[in-house]
């Protein structure tokens, strides 16, 4: 004779206290992602960019148009370039105190270059080409001379400005017809709404630059860097060649942000960015990326960008304040999060 036993179903204080502990679970999970030195920052970033914007949006008309959030990107787009070369080189645990001066020079060799009759699709190639040789030479520096990355960059910083007072110690206006079509064309996106070629060519950068990071091993060996240089060196990692070329990719996307601010301006000025280097890591630091190395994004740089140009945005819609308190505004938040960053790592260890 077959006999069944029945199993008793689930009572209701089974079921609650199983809800009860997936409820746990998940409470737990996120309080680890914000803990975590990897992660935190960056969630941290994203919930500061929206509640600001939020802000922005309940006390200013107009704010929540799509338009404005396009305006961030055209008008931070060479930043955000600058940005992600800034996050190679600070994931390695250095820093480049030169790309300011480098935006300027680009600048410069554009305008200089479009004057004398050099073709667009010349020059734009050439000054990425000389600004990512002048990173080369910075990376060589840094890794087969050991100097250390504040004094090196520091000392291409004050070569690159120098070179653009060579150049000339006025400003020159860029008229060349193919480089202000490239600079003054939308790209129309339906709704009244447009970005610029600048946007597309910082969007591409910054893709690459993920793609780069998270799927060669160059991305790999960066991060390794970062987490600790004789550890990477022990695992066979290719350390000289990672921190050379960090620099060189630096110096590119310097070169390039140098470009997209020509398009910006269509002109050329020796004391063009001056400080903008303090921007850029300030962009990068906020968006997540340990100073130390090892940690971040280029995904949280971007946000960076946009919380420090949507201070702006606020500042502008406001009328009233002086364009100074943005850069009391991001003090404030670099020193938060460096905090912040301290705090983390502590816990981790």
């Amino acid at each position: 004779m077959n006999t069944h036993v029945k199993t008793p179903a689930p009572t209701a204080k089974a079921s609650t206290s199983k809800a009860a502990t997936g409820i746990e679970l998940f409470l737990q999970r996120v309080r680890a992602t914000f803990t975590s030195p990897k992660y935190g920052p960056v969630l941290v970033t994203a919930i500061l960019f929206v509640a600001v914007f939020i802000a922005g949006g309940i006390r200013y008309q107009g704010f929540f148009a799509g338009q404005v959030i396009l305006n961030l990107f055209i008008d931070n787009a060479y930043l955000i370039v600058l940005a992600v070369g800034m996050t190679f080189v600070i994931l390695t645990g250095g820093i480049d105190l030169s790309v300011g001066a480098v935006v300027a020079l680009s600048t410069m060799m554009v305008a200089s270059l479009l004057q004398t009759g050099v073709p667009a699709g010349i020059v734009i190639p050439l000054v990425i080409v000389a600004t990512t040789f002048l990173g080369l030479l910075v990376g060589l520096m840094v890794h087969y001379f050991k100097v250390q990355p504040f004094i090196a960059t520091l000392a291409a910083m004050f070569l690159a400005r120098g070179l653009c007072y060579v150049i000339s110690q006025s400003s020159i206006s860029i008229s060349d017809p193919a480089f202000i079509a490239l600079a003054v064309t939308r790209i129309p996106l339906g709704g009244g709404m447009s970005i610029t070629w600048s946007v597309v060519i910082a969007l591409v950068i910054v893709a690459t630059a993920v793609w780069t990071l998270h799927r060669t091993r160059f991305g790999r060996t960066v991060y390794a860097i970062g987490g600790g240089e004789n550890s990477a060196v022990l695992m066979g990692l290719p350390v000289a060649r990672t921190k050379v070329l960090v620099y060189a990719v630096s110096g590119l996307c310097s070169g390039l942000a140098g470009i997209l601010f020509s398009f910006y301006t269509l002109s050329g000025y020796p004391l063009t960015a001056i400080g903008t280097e303090l921007d850029a890591i300030a962009a990068v630091v906020i968006g997540g990326t340990l100073l130390t190395g090892g940690y971040g994004f280029v995904l949280g740089s971007v946000l960076g960008v946009l919380v420090l140009g949507i201070i702006q945005t606020i500042i502008t819609f406001e009328g009233t304040l002086s364009s100074w308190w943005t850069k009391i505004f991001i003090g404030a938040l670099l020193l938060a999060f460096i905090g912040l960053q301290r705090v983390l790592t502590a816990r981790k260890t």
